[in-house]
């Protein structure tokens, strides 16, 4: 049995794990938001912050925006969550 049940009350998988690439790089809120925003994925500061803490859906053009910016794969961004699955 699997234990995804932890993300019944979650909107996304992954928040966590864009909040975990963005500070490990250094960036804030605005940073991340600013750099999106240069391929086209407007996510103000206060979206994101909501989309970090699950609050907010993730859509897959934004998937492959943090992706690009944080410089992690989208396997990588999901690989807890699939691995819940197993």
């Amino acid at each position: 049995m699997n234990n995804i049940r932890k993300y019944n009350d979650k909107l996304n998988v992954i928040g966590d794990k864009i909040r975990y690439y963005r500070e490990k790089q250094n960036l804030s809120l605005v940073d991340l938001s600013n750099k999106l925003l240069l391929l086209g994925v407007d996510i103000p500061k206060n979206s994101l912050q909501r989309l970090e803490h699950g609050n907010r859906i993730i859509k897959e053009y934004e998937l492959a925006g943090f992706s690009k910016v944080l410089g992690v794969s989208t396997d990588i961004l999901l690989k807890d969550f699939m691995n819940e699955l197993n």
